[in-house]
């Protein structure tokens, strides 16, 4: 129909004419009303905003020479990042002659990440860069029950 008559449509029933495809030809456009089309938009980005949620990335440092009461303590500060749903970055960092020992730094990384295996999952295997060492844990999906 011409734009006209789409006009005067609209205004019998107190709506809004729409411009849904401009460039087609003939344009496409839709009677409603505009108002009530823009509050509800809003109303789901707002709702969209509201149950997206931003990972962290928490880091946890260590050094080659750690000792067992230390490494507990790290630990579960991990699994507290990991069950509050952040990503965890483990690093060791090498000192003067502990450079030539770097084994034992990944040694010390599969073993963070083994005991942190029942709330994580290792993304990377431990990668040396300079003088430090490091793995990235995230944590397991969350299994939903069936409904």
């Amino acid at each position: 129909m011409s734009s006209q008559e789409a006009l005067r449509l609209a205004e019998e029933r107190e709506l809004d004419l729409v411009k849904i495809s401009p460039n087609a030809v003939p344009p496409v456009c839709k009677l409603m009303d505009y108002g009530k089309y823009r509050f509800e938009q809003t109303k789901r980005e707002k709702e969209a905003r509201k149950n997206q949620r931003v990972v962290e990335i928490k880091e946890i440092r260590m050094s080659p020479s750690i000792d067992v009461n230390d490494f507990n303590v790290k630990l579960r500060n991990a699994q507290k990042f990991l069950a509050e749903g952040n990503r965890c970055k483990v690093t060791v960092r090498f000192r003067g002659r502990e450079m030539a020992h770097t084994n034992i730094g990944q040694e010390l990384l599969l073993k963070f990440a083994e005991s942190c295996g029942e709330v994580a999952v290792m993304d990377k295997s431990p990668k040396l860069e300079g003088r430090h060492m490091s793995i990235f844990l995230s944590p397991k999906p969350v299994k939903d029950a069936k409904k």
